[in-house]
């Protein structure tokens, strides 16, 4: 295995894509517990996931949502 080191020396692109594929390698269960979700984040993101499956048309798309807040 190559040390630290000499990984930290590695282009961004090819530490993002080691990164990517050490944090894929991993189970679900151990990714659920490095990035544990606060209770009420949770929630919030159950009652929006919802809304969306219940009312899929009333979403806007990343464009609408740039250009009500005028951001080019």
């Amino acid at each position: 295995m190559a040390p630290m080191s000499d990984l930290l020396q590695l282009p961004q692109s090819e530490r993002l894509a080691l990164a990517i594929a050490l944090w894929d390698s991993l189970d679900e269960q151990t990714r659920d517990r490095a990035l544990p979700i606060d209770p009420a984040l949770c929630a919030e993101l159950d009652q929006r996931w919802a809304s969306h499956r219940d009312n899929p048309d009333a979403d806007l798309s990343w464009d609408e949502i740039r250009n009500r807040l005028g951001i080019e």
